[in-house]
């Protein structure tokens, strides 16, 4: 019997995915959803599917996602206009009541996908089981309304939920002292929720391929990264845009624990798999140090 060559490359692949799926038994895994892996039917499908493959082989996922897009087409629809400040939605208490119901309603829909492809997902929102504490956000001064800066994780729902056998997948929405809701950025709520649960990997799903030297040269992007030389890039000012923020996350999520974080193309079917089971990987992993291993 003749075997083809496309056949022996999937069980090279599955060999190659072994010794990964082996160190990462029940290790937890956070997931930062979001950009046009959201806004894509098949791109959200393939994520939705490497979230329950993770699941399945042993890994502890955790889903945060955003839902910027939507809430903004949803504040168009009700006639209000969006507004930013350096990056931030300026969230008044209309604009709030609109968050919620729209994040609650993505949250909604990624449960059914999970669950409809045999998994077992439970979505809640920062505000249940005082998940997410907050207090108000400013903008390099400015009151920019119900934004929220986490401040406190209690991590007991996720805990119960991941030994009952469930993939959460968490909505940004945090809470203050006061009860009062808080719209917070998926960014900073993955990172404070990985340290909190001192995951062993934080993975971004972005609309690059990852951090670059040059972002208009694309021959230069960088594979891996230490904590020093993440640090010595933003010193020199070398990053751009939204590059420089998520970065920082990432530097200060693994000065608060986490294992390795990595920033991947959300656009790139299945890239959670490749990063995680394959010798190569796609987009940046910043680790500790070079010596760690992978």
């Amino acid at each position: 019997m003749e075997i083809s060559e496309t056949i022996m490359q999937k069980a090279t692949t599955l060999v190659e995915a072994l010794p990964y799926i082996q160190k990462f038994q029940n290790k937890v895994v956070v997931v930062k959803y979001g950009g046009s892996a959201m806004t894509d039917e098949n791109l959200k499908m393939h994520v939705m599917q490497d979230i329950v493959l993770l699941k399945l082989v042993g890994l502890q996922p955790i889903v945060v996602h955003g839902g910027g897009k939507e809430i903004s087409r949803w504040i168009g629809k009700v006639g209000m206009k969006p507004e930013f400040i350096n990056g931030l939605r300026v969230t008044d208490e209309d604009t709030m009541e609109v968050v919620e119901m729209v994040l609650n309603k993505v949250n909604k829909s990624l449960v059914q996908i999970i669950n409809n492809l045999s998994g077992r997902a439970v979505g809640i929102s920062g505000k249940d089981g005082s998940l997410l504490h907050c207090v108000k956000k400013f903008s390099n001064g400015q009151d920019i309304g119900y934004v929220g800066e986490v401040v406190k994780v209690d991590t007991s729902i996720i805990q119960d939920l991941l030994s009952q056998g469930f993939i959460p997948v968490i909505c940004p929405i945090g809470f203050d002292d006061h009860g009062l809701s808080y719209n917070v950025n998926a960014d900073d709520a993955a990172c404070a929720i990985a340290e909190a649960m001192h995951a062993e990997k934080l993975a971004f799903l972005t609309d690059v391929e990852g951090v670059y030297r040059d972002f208009s040269d694309k021959s230069s992007l960088i594979n891996s990264l230490t904590i020093d030389q993440a640090n010595e890039m933003i010193r020199n000012g070398e990053l751009q845009g939204g590059m420089l923020p998520k970065l920082q996350n990432c530097i200060d999520a693994m000065k608060g624990g986490v294992n390795r974080v990595h920033i991947l193309d959300g656009r790139v079917p299945h890239c959670l798999l490749l990063e995680i089971f394959t010798n190569q990987g796609i987009g940046t992993m910043i680790e500790k140090s070079m010596d760690a291993s992978y």
